[in-house]
This record gives C-alpha cells, structure tokens and sequence, in this order.
C-alpha cells in the first residue's frame, strides 16, 4: 500500500483547504440500553434478512452523521495513511462537509479508533436506524422521496453532484435524530458476513461471526434504488473494496 503522495499532503496547505484544526467533531447521540426486533420474517425480506428475532443491547453512542472529508483529512495529515479511492477530486472548501467515500473496511476501522471509537456491530446500526417499532425505513414506512433521502441518482460520480451534505435531511432522520441512515452512502460495520447468522444470533450484544469472506454493509447510498434502502436490509462486500458509494461512521462503547 502506498503512502499519502507529497502532492496529497500538499493539499491540506493550500489557500483552499480547510484550517484542520477547525474541524468540527461529530455529536454523537446515546442509544439506550433495551431489546428491539431485528431482521423481518415473510416473503418480503431476503434470506439473509430472516427470520426476525429479538436482540437486547447495552447503551452506546453512535455518530450523529457519517464521517466527513474535512474529518478524514485531518485523519490523513495526522496518520500518513493512503489517501482514499478518488481523493484527488476533493476541494475541501466545497466538499467539506460531505462524506468521505473510497474507503476500505480497514480504513474505515483505523479512522474510528484513531478517534478512540469504534465501528457499530451491525445490530447497533439497525437499531439506531429503526427504533423501537419495526418501521421500515428511518422515518417510518413511507416510500422514500426525494424529500427524506439521496438515493436513485445513477451511476456516474462526482463529489459536487451526487453526494449531499451529512448533516442534511431533516425530515429523513432516524427515530434518534441521525442523519442519512438511508441513501448517500452505504455504511460499513463492525461484523462479518454470513447469509445464514440470524438463524442462531445471540440474542444479547451480537457481535457476528468471527470469520468470514465479507464485511456488512448497511443503508443504501446515493446511487441505489428504494429497496435498498430498507433499515433491515443488508449488503456484504470483501472488506478491501474501495468505491465511490461507500462512507461509515462511528460508534463508542
């Protein structure tokens, strides 16, 4: 892996990068300790999304928006890590407050513990997208539009163009006030993938498996059709893929 090029680091002195030492940090909002039903049985739900079954977890915190450019920046300057898939079509001045795509599990991993904080298992997403009453996207049941989430906007990317800013949406929140928990980008998790783990979860704090070929995914991003966006559905991806509809954000114990 190669390391953050001298022109990248070059970009975080210009006139229009942002001063990084003005970077908001991201709120994060306290998820209750308690039980809520996760996954979704019949016709409707794939395999991997059934049955239903009822997960208690402890309370934790989890950011209130996904992880920004601005926030990965000053990620990149303290670290040298390898600059993200299409980082070289940043503008930090306009593009500041968007999320960072082009990450793999791994950097996405290394960014929440540099943080002192750590991805949400995936049961942690779901629940602090859906609640308490089993709806099937983060603003209730009603089918997405334009007004609740950035989703269906093809194939062809562009910072400027396609992905909206994290803190956006109001009225697409989740029931505990967080940003794009559907749409703009898929979000990585802490778990690995397995088709068949809900058959036999445990029932308190599922961590996932312990191995696997697949890291999950959750959420849907700017280029997805509704369906995808379904605060059950699930998504798998090798964990060293780098994509321009991929993003994450963090969680605490």
């Amino acid at each position: 892996m190669v390391s953050v090029s001298e022109a990248q680091h070059d970009r975080f002195g210009k006139p229009k990068a942002l001063d990084q030492t003005a970077v908001a940090e991201t709120p994060m909002v306290e998820i209750p300790a308690g039980e809520f039903a996760m996954g979704l049985d019949g016709m409707q739900a794939l395999q991997d999304e059934r049955p239903q079954h009822r997960v208690w977890l402890q309370a934790f915190f989890i950011d209130l928006h996904e992880v920004t450019t601005a926030q990965y920046a000053s990620f990149l300057a303290a670290t040298n890590r390898a600059a993200p898939w299409q980082w070289d079509t940043v503008d930090l001045t306009r593009h500041h407050d968007r999320p960072v795509i082009g990450v793999d599990w791994s950097d996405a991993d290394a960014y929440c513990r540099w943080k002192g904080k750590r991805l949400p298992t995936e049961a942690e997403w779901e629940k602090s997208a859906r609640g308490m009453d089993g709806r099937l996207y983060p603003w209730g049941n009603r089918v997405p539009n334009k007004d609740l989430a950035n989703f269906a906007l093809g194939a062809r990317f562009s910072y400027s163009q396609v992905l909206m800013p994290a803190q956006s949406y109001e009225q697409g929140k989740s029931p505990y006030g967080l940003y794009h928990m559907a749409g703009n980008v898929w979000e990585w998790v802490q778990d690995w993938y397995a088709v068949n783990y809900y058959d036999d979860s445990p029932g308190q704090d599922p961590q996932g498996p312990e191995l696997g070929q697949f890291k999950v995914l959750r959420g849907g991003s700017w280029s997805d059709l509704p369906k995808y966006l379904l605060t059950y559905g699930r998504f798998r991806l090798p964990p060293e893929t780098r994509n321009s509809y991929t993003g994450f954000r963090c969680a605490k114990s």
